[in-house]
């Protein structure tokens, strides 16, 4: 696969949120698209650093991934964008956090990026963030975003203004590029088109920058 030749994110700083229950791919695809271009990406959840938490190929475990940054110590002052990945568990427990919420309203309220994909938009809606947006999400969340306000639309990415939402694993091409472009960097080649299937790309995941191989 050919780099993409970019004007860089070198000195960017983004957070991704999570905790048990991400679907894995959606975090190791954009982190390695993100450091590839140069940000420094750090794992932040509710969980303590230095834990672990545990992602799943869809409903089955997979790889653990090390916890960089309690969320109770990160702030959003300290990041220039929030990526949220999805798989159920996961977004279903940062709901419940208001520590969570109050993370994800700091960003919408800084007027930073925000990348939501598959069920990672879920959380936006109890933070308040959604209404009067354009976005996406896997499509059992549409009648929940709109009854939170947004208009929810079946397309591979949406933009409006700093908040970039995607549906699926197959669309984290499209995804890594609005976060890219959102991030102020910009390619001069278009991203390379992925042929083979999510069940394919899910199964052949690289291990990523802190992860930790149960057993």
């Amino acid at each position: 696969m050919k780099q993409l030749q970019t004007s860089g994110l070198t000195g960017k700083r983004v957070a991704v949120l999570m905790t048990d229950g991400v679907e894995q791919v959606e975090y190791t695809g954009p982190r390695e698209f993100l450091e590839r271009h140069g940000a420094k990406v750090t794992l932040v959840s509710p969980k303590p650093a230095g834990e672990e938490v545990q992602g799943f190929r869809h409903l089955k475990p997979a790889d653990r991934f090390r916890v960089e940054k309690n969320l109770g110590d990160a702030s959003a002052a300290d990041f220039d964008a929030l990526v949220l990945p999805g798989g159920v568990a996961n977004p279903d427990q940062l709901r419940l956090e208001p520590d969570a919420l109050s993370f994800i309203r700091d960003f919408a309220e800084q007027d930073k990026t925000i990348a939501a994909i598959c069920h990672g938009p879920w959380p936006l809606i109890d933070a308040g963030v959604v209404a009067g947006k354009r976005v996406t999400s896997w499509l059992s969340l549409q009648q929940d975003l709109r009854n939170a306000g947004a208009q929810w639309t079946d397309e591979s990415v949406v933009v409006d203004g700093k908040l970039v939402t995607s549906r699926k694993p197959d669309d984290i091409p499209a995804f890594d590029q609005a976060l890219l472009e959102s991030l102020g960097g910009r390619s001069t080649k278009p991203a390379p088109v992925e042929k083979h299937s999510v069940s394919e790309r899910v199964n052949n995941v690289q291990e990523a920058p802190g992860a930790q191989h149960s057993g």
